[in-house]
């Protein structure tokens, strides 16, 4: 279908060139962009409303005034109503037009208008949240209880508080529980929060008469009627008052108790979920401002809810762990919501070896895509959209960019959230600040869900593409585990960059706190663009696009080194075996998950295919001789064609019997016996032989022997 696509100058406050755009998209995509309207929110709105009744896609360059063209459409006779047919935003102003280069900004435009008018993603399955509105706030009781005041008509509350945190209404209207050590799990509509309650007063059982607080001496209870343990005298004054209620028993023991809320309200002064992504439903305010607005959402969450489930899995290609043996964990130390966490138990059969993957709990995940970008075996893969999806956008962008006549493009990966404001008032400053360039011409933002869901193999290929670099933006959204990831994974991706002779820093980590920050990062000079731009796509298997991505980049490269060595973090590699350690037990073939390791069926060999291997560690982990060390390196000797053959690691010849000469074991295993036993009386003379012998020939020798044949030898 065709897209009209409407631009405008913004009152003349940015150039824009219609006819240059529309031979950059073509006539299909460049359908619109003859008129470059001056006021189209105001003045020219009717031009807006003759391309709504159309019946083409609509796409409008202005997310300034999304809402008003959007009632302006529903307001339009004959206009397709927005549930039918969207209409799409793209911003050119902030990101190009209100830049010093804005006179240059017209094959930045022109890419930005062709990637808004890309179809959306295919649908991923949701997961869902289910809230009756049972909530409990936790903190002092006053502040507790002026919370309550405020979601009472909305939510069915309970309080939590701890000794002396405030006094409590005299009027019971809440369920109030008081206790130490709270401990908090789950998430929306399926929280678990447990606590210990020490206190000598129960609260079910209180009246708040206030006969306690009289007759206590040392002033140890208040009215949060719980008693202060460090003032108390042990008089029990207090027992005596309370004898008909019989709330107060300083002989009860310490109390665990649990109770399940849909949504939890915590006031302490310091969070008791201290994730940087804490669950949904779980809602921290430490002051009147912060709790305004838990209060506010709050009260809007009673319902059923949905989100995207973020990733794939699979298990299959999953190198956490083989056969009782942990590898790969990156995943799991990588997820800032604690939603990943290894499963022995969840175990299936790959190749012989007993596998055990990890559980990825969909309701805590929260999108970030870290754990996609460190798998080194693309077992996690983003969901939202997909990488190949993904892929499609950097390259529409990149290639429009080239075909409009852009150069040294740099790809500007950005949150939706904090990212996009932070480039918007960049944007804006730029505008009225003559000292503020503004995001340059050559930069291209892309905006993604999260900046650690776009890894290495969508980097890279943006380089193929033909980007001079790819800069991923981070602000105060990113916790420090994912930079930490990013930049490591950004230092393995450069290394291939610069080993293979491209000049300059090709990738970027920007973190930029503020505008002034972020102007001055964007000023990087250009680096070295390849000859030629890629064809291949980018596939859902997040190794396979690697593989085309490296080919491309050798074909060039001006020289190809023999290997390029990598970081620790790197998910190419080779494996070095000390030979005189290893006793070719070859239960490493079997703990390899990616294929990488196997042994020959005709000789006694341990060989690898160097491209299949992650680095994930089981081999290392699994040896029993520890023989086995990682060697972070991209092997590219006769044109990448080494590492794609099977490479002998470590070879012997076999032990033979020393009665038939039938080789049956091999000599580092004969040695290790013979060490382990051959001290031993049970394993002397004859016995001592026999351990050198072929299971048939022992037989034999202990039948012909019978007088020497002992348990140990059967």
């Amino acid at each position: 279908m065709t897209t009209t696509t409407l631009i405008c100058d913004c009152n003349k406050t940015m150039p824009l060139d219609g006819p240059a755009l529309k031979a950059a998209l073509g006539p299909e995509a460049g359908a619109g962009l003859e008129t470059t309207h001056t006021l189209l929110c105001r003045r020219e709105a009717g031009a807006f409303q003759r391309a709504a009744k159309s019946g083409d896609d609509v796409l409008v360059a202005c997310t300034q005034e999304s809402r008003l063209f959007q009632q302006l459409n529903e307001q339009t006779e004959g206009a397709l109503p927005l549930s039918e047919r969207p209409i799409r935003f793209v911003n050119i102003r902030e990101t190009g037009g209100w830049s010093k280069d804005g006179r240059q900004a017209s094959p930045k435009i022109a890419a930005l208008l062709a990637l808004a008018q890309l179809p959306d993603a295919a649908p991923v399955p949701t997961v869902s949240y289910r809230s009756q509105g049972r909530a409990l706030i936790i903190g002092d009781a006053e502040r507790a209880a002026r919370a309550a005041e405020m979601l009472a008509d909305k939510l069915d509350l309970s309080l939590l508080i701890q000794p002396g945190q405030g006094a409590l209404p005299q009027t019971r209207t809440l369920p109030v529980f008081a206790g130490e050590q709270v401990q908090i799990s789950g998430w929306l509509g399926a929280f678990e929060v447990s606590w210990t309650q020490r206190n000598p007063i129960d609260l079910d059982l209180c009246t708040r008469c206030n006969a306690c607080v009289d007759a206590c001496p040392e002033g140890a209870i208040d009215f949060s009627y719980q008693i202060d343990l460090s003032k108390c005298s042990s008089h029990r004054d207090c027992v005596k008052v309370c004898a008909a209620a019989g709330a107060i028993d300083f002989d009860r023991s310490p109390q665990s108790r649990s109770e399940p809320f849909d949504l939890v309200l915590d006031l302490s002064s310091a969070p008791l979920i201290t994730l940087h992504q804490p669950p949904q439903g779980y809602f921290h305010a430490a002051d009147d401002a912060q709790l305004m607005a838990a209060v506010l959402q709050l009260r809007e969450a009673v319902g059923e809810f949905e989100k995207p489930k973020f990733f794939n899995y699979k298990q299959k290609l999953c190198a956490h762990s083989r056969n009782e043996q942990i590898g790969c964990s990156a995943c799991i130390d990588v997820c800032s919501a604690q939603a990943i966490r290894s499963d022995a138990s969840r175990k299936g059969k790959a190749g012989g070896a007993t596998l055990a993957g990890i559980i990825v709990e969909p309701h805590l995940c929260v999108g970030c895509g870290a754990c996609t970008t460190v798998c080194p075996s693309g077992a996690l893969s983003y969901a939202t959209p997909g990488p190949d999806a993904q892929g499609q956008r950097i390259r529409t962008l990149l290639s429009t960019y080239a075909r409009a006549g852009g150069k040294d493009a740099a790809l500007l990966i950005h949150s939706q959230g904090g990212g996009a404001k932070l480039i918007g008032d960049l944007g804006r400053t730029a505008r009225t600040q003559a000292a503020v360039h503004g995001v340059p011409a050559r930069v291209l933002p892309l905006d993604a869900w999260h900046t650690a869901s776009i890894g290495m193999e969508l980097w890279l290929s943006a380089v193929a593409y033909g980007a001079s670099q790819v800069w991923v933006l981070m602000t105060s959204e990113e916790a420090p585990d994912y930079r930490a990831a990013v930049r490591e994974q950004m230092a393995t991706a450069q290394a291939i960059l610069s080993g293979l002779g491209f000049k300059g820093q090709h990738l970027t980590l920007i973190e930029a706190a503020n505008v002034a920050a972020l102007d001055l990062a964007l000023q990087a000079r250009p680096a070295e663009c390849l000859g030629q731009a890629a064809a291949y796509r980018v596939l859902a298997d997040k190794r396979a696009t690697l593989e085309l991505c490296l080919e491309h980049l050798m074909a060039q490269a001006q020289a190809v080194p023999e290997e390029i060595a990598l970081p620790e973090a790197s998910p190419f590699g080779g494996l070095i075996v000390n030979a005189d350690a290893c006793s070719m037990c070859l239960s490493c073939v079997s703990a390899c998950p990616a294929g990488a390791l196997a042994d020959n069926p005709d000789k006694l060999q341990l060989r690898l295919i160097e491209k299949n291997c992650v680095q994930c560690g089981l081999c290392a982990s699994t040896c029993p001789e520890g023989a086995i060390t990682l060697q972070p390196r991209l092997l590219l000797a006769d044109g990448g064609r080494q590492r794609k053959q099977l490479q002998v690691l470590n070879e012997v010849e076999p032990f033979c019997c020393v009665r038939c000469a039938k080789p049956f074991a091999t000599p580092k295993a004969i040695e290790l016996m013979l060490a382990k036993l051959g001290a031993h009386p049970m394993f002397q003379g004859a016995a001592r032989e026999r351990l050198q012998m072929c299971s048939d020939c022992r037989v034999i020798a202990m039948h012909s022997n019978p007088h020497e044949v002992r348990i140990n030898d059967l």
